[in-house]
C-alpha cells in the first residue's frame, strides 16, 4: 500500500482526501515510478470541481506531472530502465500519489543536470511555454508579444523563453510584487492591471501597431482587450479560461483584422507523438541546464497538504511553479 490523494465528490480543495491505494504491477508497455515531486496545475482545479472535458470519473487521483525514479518496467519496455530519473507530462490523472503506474511512452529522461525537483515544477508548464512559443506561434527575434498572467506558472517561462529568443516582451500582472518578478524574468514592458487599461498601453507601447500574439490564459475577462491589441493578421492564442469561458467570436470580429485565433493545448501536440515529446523535452531542460529558463519553485507542499496547496493556487497569489512532495513513509 501507498499513501494518494483520492477525489470521491467534485468539490472544493476539502474534497482531497489522503488514503491508502494499491498499485499494481506494471503491465506490457508500463513502468512503476517512485515519485520524487509532483507539479501542481490549474486543470487539476478543474478537474477536481468537475469542470474539465477530460476529468475522469469519479473515484480518482488527480494530477498529471511529476518526476520520479522507475522501480519496475512491464514486459516489452526498451525505452527505460529501473533506476532511470525520468518526469512526464500526461492526461492520465493519477500523480498525487507516492507511486503510480505510467505508459513508458509518457515519460522522458531528465537529466542529471536537472533536479527532479524543478523537472516536476517545469515539465508540463515547460511543454506549454514550448507549444506556445513554437507551434500556437513562431516567436522570432523582433517580435513583440503580450503575456497575461506573466508570473504565472507558465507566463514567467513565456517571458524567460521569448526574451531569450529576442522578442520584446510586454506582460500583465494583477500585483507590484509580481510585477517585480515578470522584470527579473524578461519583461521589457509589466502592465499593472489595476492601475492601467492594458489596451492603452500596449498601443502605447507599439505606437498604434499592436503585437503579433497575444498570450492568453485568462479568457474572458482580458479576451476582447486581447483583440484590440493585435496586429492585422496577429495571432489570438489562448491556452485557458482562468476567469472563464469567452464568448463566441463573430465573423465581423475576425473580419476586423484577418488575424488568426486558436487553443493551444500541449497535450494535442504531444499525447501521441513521442518523437516531437522527446524533442520538446530535451530543448526544454536543456535550456534549464544552461540557465535560459529559470524555474521559479516558489511554493513546496507536502502531498499529504494537496488541499492547502489548491487554496493556495485558487488565491491566484501565487506566482512561479507550485511542488508537492511526497511525504515519507
Amino acid at each position: 500500500m501507498v499513501k494518494a490523494i483520492t477525489v470521491h465528490k467534485h468539490g472544493g480543495p476539502e474534497v482531497l482526501k489522503w488514503e491508502d491505494i494499491e498499485v499494481r504491477v506494471p503491465k506490457e508497455g508500463e513502468i512503476r515510478l517512485k515519485q520524487k515531486a509532483i507539479g501542481l496545475n490549474f486543470l487539476d482545479v478543474y478537474m477536481r470541481q468537475g469542470l474539465h472535458n477530460r476529468a475522469p470519473p469519479l473515484p480518482f487521483t488527480p494530477g498529471m506531472e511529476g518526476a520520479g525514479v522507475i522501480t519496475a518496467v512491464g514486459p516489452g519496455v526498451t525505452s527505460c530502465k529501473v533506476g532511470d530519473v525520468v518526469a512526464y507530462a500526461s492526461l492520465q490523472v493519477g500523480s498525487y500519489a507516492q507511486e503510480r503506474i505510467l505508459r513508458a511512452d509518457q515519460v522522458v529522461p531528465v537529466p542529471s543536470s536537472v533536479d527532479p525537483v524543478e523537472a516536476a515544477a517545469v515539465i508540463f508548464k515547460g511543454l506549454t511555454a514550448h507549444v506556445l512559443l513554437h507551434k500556437g506561434f513562431k516567436v522570432e527575434r523582433g517580435h513583440t508579444i503580450l503575456v497575461h498572467a506573466a508570473a504565472g506558472g507558465v507566463g514567467y517561462l513565456l517571458c524567460q523563453w521569448a526574451s531569450a529568443i529576442g522578442a520584446t516582451v510586454i506582460g500583465t500582472v494583477s500585483t507590484k510584487q509580481k510585477a517585480l518578478q515578470a522584470k527579473e524574468d524578461g519583461c521589457h514592458h509589466v502592465i499593472l492591471l489595476k492601475d492601467e487599461n492594458f489596451v492603452d498601453r500596449v498601443m502605447e507601447i507599439t505606437s498604434g501597431k499592436g503585437v503579433e500574439v497575444v498570450y492568453d490564459s485568462v479568457g474572458k475577462d482580458t479576451f476582447d482587450g486581447s483583440i484590440a491589441c493585435l496586429k492585422k493578421r496577429g495571432y489570438m492564442v489562448l491556452f485557458g479560461m482562468a476567469s472563464g469561458e469567452p464568448q463566441p467570436l463573430s465573423v465581423a470580429q475576425l473580419a476586423s483584422k484577418s488575424f488568426y485565433y486558436t487553443f493551444s493545448s500541449v497535450g494535442e501536440y504531444t499525447e501521441d507523438n513521442r518523437e516531437e515529446l522527446l524533442v520538446a523535452a530535451k530543448e526544454l531542460f536543456d535550456n534549464v541546464a544552461k540557465g535560459v529558463l529559470r524555474v521559479r519553485v516558489n511554493h513546496k507542499y507536502l502531498l499529504s497538504q494537496a488541499s492547502q496547496a489548491h487554496i493556495a493556487i485558487e488565491s491566484r497569489k501565487t506566482t512561479g511553479s507550485i511542488v508537492l512532495i511526497p511525504d515519507e513513509e
